[in-house]
Order: structure tokens, then sequence, then C-alpha cells
């Protein structure tokens, strides 16, 4: 992200931004950019408002009531000095938003962050997106990315190791099933279950007349469907797949160490 803003610079390769070499294009393609650092140092001695003076007035155009706008959504209406690491996130995303910039490079933006403030952010982003604004935000908070992206890059040791979207990255994950059912046996139900291609850690126990059992699904639904058509189901739960799970089955499988992210 700083190689991409010219804040530091690479000992080899090259970037493009907005159509342009970030390194001599200068405070032009900066202007064109809304930036949140993933440490973000504020100035302690003036209050919050005065300092996003200072930053209106080398980002670019604002337009009128943006600053207090942003402000309001995010509660943000303290000095500076007295603030806690979110509520210094606050000026700081107020910052990066205010001028409408056609980029937004957002490092951790939600560090800090109390749950309500992080949702209202998200709807920022969505608004963002809606306007046509490009948003690349690198987050260790999965259901953040789950919630914003719509192409999700996973980073290991500095490399790319996979680019997708979330609902490929959310297909890929297991999937997590829980039934009960009457009129069958343990063995019945395991065979029926245990064909089904993608079934995996298969466990079935006897409830008086009928099974309990609880299975992972890795694959199309499809099968499992027509398999469980046979069932006097009781109670049936096929979780959700959960970006979470993906990609922690990635880090568990590339390159084969079981590293996490």
């Amino acid at each position: 992200m700083r190689c991409l803003l010219d804040i530091i610079r690479p000992s080899s390769g090259s970037s493009v931004v907005l159509g342009e070499d970030p390194r001599p294009a200068g405070p032009e393609l900066r202007r064109r950019i809304g930036y949140l650092p993933g440490e973000l140092f504020l100035e302690g001695r003036i209050g919050g408002r005065k300092l996003l003076s200072h930053y209106e007035a080398i980002s670019g155009p604002v337009k009128p009531g943006k600053i207090n706008e942003l402000a309001e959504r995010l509660g943000l209406d303290r000095h500076t000095r007295k603030l806690s690491k979110g509520n210094k996130q606050k000026p700081g995303l107020v910052q990066a938003f205010m001028h409408d910039p056609e980029l937004l490079v957002l490092d951790e933006p939600t560090s800090g962050l109390d749950p309500l403030v992080q949702q209202e952010f998200l709807a920022m982003v969505r608004e963002a997106k809606d306007k046509g604004q490009t948003v690349f935000l690198s987050s260790h908070v999965l259901s953040e990315i789950q919630q914003a992206a719509d192409e999700v890059a996973i980073l290991r040791d500095g490399q790319i190791v996979t680019v997708a979207s979330v609902d490929q990255l959310r297909e890929s994950a297991v999937r997590h099933l829980r039934l009960s059912a009457t009129g069958i046996t343990t063995d019945d139900a395991g065979a029926r279950l245990g064909r089904v291609p993608g079934v995996g850690h298969l466990e079935v126990l006897q409830a008086g007349d009928g099974v309990e059992l609880a299975a992972t699904l890795e694959g199309a639904i499809q099968p499992l469907v027509q398999a469980l058509a046979s069932f006097h189901l009781a109670h049936l739960v096929l979780e959700e797949p959960d970006l979470e799970e993906s990609v922690l089955k990635m880090y568990g499988t590339v390159g084969g160490n079981g590293d996490r992210p």
C-alpha cells in the first residue's frame, strides 16, 4: 500500500495507480486517493475538527458539510489528545473519505472501533462502491471482508496465494451438517450419507427410534439434498459457509505447514 502511494519505493518491479506511475505522479495523483495508514499519528495539541480543516486544505475540494456529516456518522467530537485508539481512527477515516476520492486505500480501517462504528464504516464503503469509487482494503477481520469485498486476494509470506470472489471462497468452505431423523438405523443413515460426494467427518448416534447425525460437506449441496429426500427428518441444520473457515483452510494447506493468517 505504501508503495502505491510512493511513501516507500520498491527495490524492483513497478506499479500503476489510476493509470499513472506513482513515483513521478506526485501530489496530483495523491489528491485523487484517500489513504488511511495502519498506524495513524495525529497531532495531540489540536482538536479533531481543526485537524480535519487542515486535511481539507491539502486533500483537494471537499463538498460543503461533508466533514460534519462524516464526523457525525462516526461520532467524532473530542480533542485528539484525549482520544482512544478507536476514536483516533475516526478522524483518519473522515480525512480519507471527505474529498470523495477515486481510490480509497485503507489499512486495517476498523482497528479499535466499536461494533456500531464498524457497521457505519461498512455502510460508508458500500456507498463509495455504489458511487463508482474503488476501495482497496487490508484487514485481518474476515467478517469485515465478507461484508465489504467483491474480490479478495489472500497473502501469505508476502505472496498472493489466490485471488477470488467472496462467493468463490465461501463455496470452497466446509459446511457443517446436523440432523435428527426417525425410522432409520445408524448403519442405514451412515451408508446413505457416506455415499454423498463431499461428506466427511460423519458421526451417527442412535436416538430413540431414529438417529442424530453430524457431518461436514465440501462441494455441491444437490447430492446431499437428494440423499436426504428419503429421510424422515425431525431437525436439519446446514450452516452457511463462512469466509474465515475457507481462508484458514487455505492457510493450512498451501505450503503444507499449517500457518495461519
